[in-house]
């Protein structure tokens, strides 16, 4: 039972593919850097906690390391980098910056894009990880027109910003890698929120201008319908298409993808089946705001006598200016071929309308969950066994069996057993276990209060057992004195 390492977990994406990757059993570690408020592991358990209450059920929790991609070994401490050597053996590259332009080549994006890439790969060597999934974007194709394939990257094509500059680097730095034994890319148009509830953490292309257009008309007086009308010019005919995707559907793919190693080697091309029109996308911005009075005038035209508020909009939006220009058509044949069961969903007026409205009634903010302490906390109920672990001299014939612990407080543990008595603990689960245990949180602990047996949890169905040994009876003896950690000197008989 090999765990993929995944960076970029707290983003909008990454939330997503942390839910999905679970759902699909995948084991799953993730790399997540601490902040001023919170460390990572309340920073993931507040992504954890969100998915249980959209979801209304309990989860497994992933691994959770310290780290920073931007630092060499990803700041990982010297007992974090021996755990994944160990247990890890594909990585999904998620993380990155979204910055157009950089102030130099110690800034963003070169500083997560193409250096944090680098240290992911350094780190990866030395780990002995060769399985690597990436994630790019499509518009590596740069300045380039007509039909856009999988299998190209590196044409000759003029970037548009820096942010395609750096994207291009690391996807061929990644290619080049040649102790990597398969490498999938993944390359996403432009990521909007949930199809389903407009849910979204970050605002950017879409929600650019939305964003803007809502505060430069906040204090502008309305008519008595509650529209504003003023002249709103571009430099463009409508007829320009842009692709975005939904985020549930981009991640769904995805985890599809690497939960099937058929899948895995090649490129593809997350993008939409019909991309929108600026004529709908500046519709969508009329129809949001309330403010009316958009006027295409064509890539030439003389942005002349602009309104202080045109001027200013103009301004404040030119970091995207080179997006504002119609789409290459994007061939997605291995994304069609290998997940032709989740045909992305149509980006139409009433889903952005959803999306805008969602944003708005958020404050273009990143909804926050206050998350509580657990009632019960496995991490501090194995203390103990982990710092015993630690010590213990590498022999093989101690005998280990996994925990599943779901909801808020569990985790994944392996707990070590010698001669019948528990001697350690460690993070996370592995093939070699005996057998492992599936229960959730509350119930464990019970099984800590003994207000019940593990016996009887199991009559009960609160606790499920898998593996070549989960038939042993005598394992329950075993799970009995990891939840009691009460030292019996009665050897159970492994």
């Amino acid at each position: 039972m090999s765990y993929h390492l995944l960076t970029g977990a707290t983003g909008l994406l990454g939330r997503y593919l942390i839910k999905d990757l679970l759902l699909a059993e995948i084991p799953l570690a993730v790399l997540v850097r601490p902040t001023r408020r919170a460390a990572a592991q309340q920073r993931v358990e507040a992504v954890m906690q969100y998915w249980e209450v959209q979801l209304g059920r309990s989860l497994s929790r992933p691994v959770v390391l310290e780290g920073d991609i931007s630092e060499p070994d990803l700041g990982l401490d010297p007992r974090s980098l021996r755990w994944v050597a160990e247990n890890c053996d594909t990585m999904l590259h998620n993380a990155a910056s979204l910055t157009f332009h950089s102030t130099g080549p110690e800034a963003e994006p070169w500083r997560s894009n193409v250096e944090g890439t680098r240290h992911v790969l350094d780190m990866c060597r030395e780990a002995g990880i060769s399985h690597f999934h990436h994630v790019s974007t499509a518009y590596v194709c740069g300045l380039r027109t007509g039909r856009i394939l999988e299998s190209e990257l590196d044409v000759g094509q003029t970037p548009s910003n820096d942010y395609e500059k750096s994207k291009v680097a690391a996807e061929k730095m990644v290619r080049s890698s040649d102790f990597l034994k398969s490498v999938t890319v993944f390359r996403p148009a432009i990521i909007i929120g949930d199809a389903v509830n407009g849910y979204t953490t970050t605002y950017h292309g879409f929600y650019a201008p939305l964003q803007l257009i809502t505060t430069l008309v906040s204090t502008e007086p309305r008519n008595e319908t509650g529209h504003i009308f003023s002249s709103g010019r571009f430099e463009l005919e409508g007829f320009e298409t842009k692709n975005l995707v939904p985020v549930d559907w981009v991640s769904a793919v995805m985890a599809h993808v690497v939960s099937h190693s058929e899948h895995h080697g090649v490129t593809y091309h997350l993008t939409p089946r019909r991309p929108i029109t600026m004529r709908l996308f500046a519709d969508v911005l009329e129809q949001a705001t309330g403010w009316y009075g958009v006027n295409f005038l064509g890539p030439h035209a003389k942005m002349e006598n602009m309104t202080e508020q045109e001027q200013m909009f103009h301004d404040l939006i030119s970091i995207y200016n080179s997006y504002w220009r119609d789409d290459p058509t994007f061939d997605s044949t291995n994304t069609q071929t290998a997940a032709r069961h989740l045909p992305c969903p149509h980006v139409d007026r009433s889903m952005l309308l959803m999306m805008a409205e969602w944003a708005k009634s958020v404050n273009f903010g990143s909804p926050r969950v206050r998350v509580t302490e657990p009632d019960f906390d496995t991490a501090t109920h194995f203390k103990s066994l982990i710092k015993a672990g630690a010590k213990l001299p590498k022999r093989e014939h101690y005998i280990e069996f996994g925990l599943d612990i779901t909801g808020h407080g569990g985790g994944q543990w392996r707990v070590q057993v010698d001669d019948g008595l528990v001697v350690g603990a460690e993070v996370g689960l592995a093939e070699r276990c005996a057998a492992t245990f599936h229960l959730d949180v509350d119930s464990f602990a019970i099984l800590v209060q003994g207000d019940t047996t593990v016996q009887q949890a199991v009559q009960d169905g609160a606790i499920r057992v898998t593996g070549e040994r989960s038939d042993d009876s005598d394992l329950l003896d075993v799970l009995q004195q990891a939840a009691l950690l009460r030292d019996t000197r009665t050897p159970a008989a492994i």
